[in-house]
């Protein structure tokens, strides 16, 4: 039997209990069952820091959307709790985004959408309002393919050094309205095993750019001088561990590689966008 598209995906596991369902999101996603146009990255980049000689540059390779179960032509954007968010992102050599990046995708995307969110309660866990959420994205985006590099229709989970002192809990942030204002400051409230209806995941490639030469996402982010680059609060310490929630260690060969150009930031397409392979 072929993989599900994204509507028998909903339709397997209306009705399941979250956590059953949790697992089945998990098994999709491991096994390589989203779209192409998530296969190819985008790049944006990041600068700073005013006390350096020179300001360092960064270019940092992000999925252009959310992670979604399915084809290009019958897909869903399935949230995920955080635990299946980082078994997922390390399984494929990615990590999750930090609130900086967050920040960085909206303003260089290609596609800005507005927050639509649904009425609270109990619902906002299920299945039904998954699905609803993800047709009114849908509908927003009715003019443009799938494969801009897009934002502001969900929230991101996000690393942060407050995790170290949480760690039954998930971080999540983002949100962001037209002025650039995120609805969902930082906030580390849920349990780790929560996801509802506006939650996302984007995955960010381990290979991070400075200034074209090719570096460990976790080396750099405990560089204190380079930290901020990618993190407004500087260093998070032992970062990895911190991706290691759980103890799914399954790795596929279905997800796009991380980068391996050593190109210079200014070298990409002016779309930014890289191929599974790796090719600017």
């Amino acid at each position: 039997m072929g993989a599900k598209s994204g509507s028998e995906f909903v339709a397997f596991v209306r009705g399941m209990d979250p956590a059953r369902r949790e697992r089945a999101i998990l098994d999709e996603f491991l096994s390589g069952n989203i779209p192409s146009f998530l296969r190819e990255l985008k790049s944006i980049e990041l600068s700073c820091c005013d006390s350096m000689p020179q300001r360092a540059r960064a270019r940092v390779w992000v999925m252009p959307d959310y992670l979604a179960i399915g084809s290009d032509d019958d897909f869903v954007r399935f949230p995920a709790n955080f635990l299946t968010a980082t078994a997922v992102a390390r399984a494929f050599g990615f990590v999750l985004p930090t609130t900086a990046i967050v920040d960085a995708i909206y303003r260089q995307a290609e596609l800005r959408l507005s927050p639509q969110p649904m009425t609270p309660g109990r619902a906002m866990t299920s299945t039904e309002y998954f699905q609803a959420h993800d047709e009114k994205i849908r509908a927003q985006m009715s003019r443009h393919a799938p494969g801009e590099l897009a934002a502001g229709h969900k929230k991101d989970y996000v690393l942060t050094r407050r995790l170290a002192r949480a760690r039954g809990q998930e971080a999540i942030y983002g949100w962001h309205r037209e002025e650039g204002k995120p609805i969902q400051p930082l906030s580390l409230v849920h349990g780790a095993r929560y996801a509802d209806y506006s939650h996302g995941v984007r995955l960010v490639s381990e290979t991070v750019f400075v200034d074209g030469v090719p570096r460990s996402f976790y080396d750099l982010i405990e560089e204190p001088r380079r930290a901020r680059l990618l993190s407004y609060e500087g260093v998070i310490t032992d970062a990895r561990s911190l991706m290691n929630r759980d103890r799914t260690s399954r790795r596929k060969t279905q997800f796009p590689e991380p980068p391996r150009s050593t190109a210079r930031p200014g070298s990409a397409s002016r779309s930014g966008r890289r191929s599974a392979s790796g090719a600017p």
